[in-house]
């Protein structure tokens, strides 16, 4: 079953990802994507929407984005 396409998050949960950054910080998009089981291209677009929603950060290391997560800071933008 393919993962990119349609709603992906029917197949893997936003908690997935978000206990793959949180179980290998900083995690790669590979990382994550190899944990979750899914393509990387899937993991970089929930990666993103994560982040977009205040649950996980990234920074350039090199040539590549790192994943942490941001629920260990108070109140990053979640009730606003």
């Amino acid at each position: 079953m393919s993962d990119e396409g349609g709603d992906s998050r029917q197949q893997y949960s936003d908690e997935e990802f978000l206990q793959a950054v949180r179980d290998r910080q900083p995690a790669s998009t590979g990382e994550v994507a190899d944990v979750v089981g899914c393509t990387r291209r899937n993991a970089d677009y929930r990666l993103r929407r994560l982040r977009d929603e205040g649950a996980v950060d990234a920074k350039m290391v090199g040539n590549s984005l790192v994943w942490f997560p941001i629920e260990d800071q108070p109140n990053q933008q979640k009730d606003r």
